[in-house]
């Protein structure tokens, strides 16, 4: 068996090392600050998750916002001929695509919301408006 003879401080160096490096090892985190950042890691999946789930939900109501013919007549509760002489009147937004016809249904709720009748109560609003305008002049 050898002996090795170190200088006194080298072996302070070693013994303090091997003391630090054992409090480390055995030093626990404050449980909050864990709870904390994990929760923040799950508000940021789950905030991406809402993201990429509305893209997702956007691009599919796209594709669904286009109807046929007989997809709009079942929309506007019409008859097909009826769509079909609105279209040649140019009544009703539609689009062409070769021999197709397609509408947006953004555009016939629009359409739908701009033949819309006032209520006594607005017209009477829109009146007293219109007086009130007219006097200042």
């Amino acid at each position: 068996m050898h002996i090795i003879h170190l200088p006194e401080s080298t072996v302070f160096a070693v013994l303090l090392a091997a003391i630090i490096n054992q409090k480390n090892c055995c030093i626990m985190n404050n449980p909050f600050e864990t709870i904390e950042t994990r929760l923040g890691k799950i508000e940021n999946l789950l905030l991406d998750l809402r993201s990429s789930t509305q893209h997702t939900a956007g691009t599919a109501t796209n594709e669904k916002d286009l109807l046929t013919v007989h997809e709009a007549a079942e929309f506007l509760t019409l008859a097909v001929p009826t769509i079909y002489s609105m279209v040649s009147r140019g009544t009703l937004p539609f689009m062409k695509r070769s021999k197709r016809i397609y509408f947006s249904r953004t555009e016939l709720v629009d359409f739908l919301k701009a033949g819309r009748n006032q209520t006594t109560a607005e017209m009477a609003a829109n009146a007293d408006q219109y007086i009130i305008k007219r006097k200042r002049r």
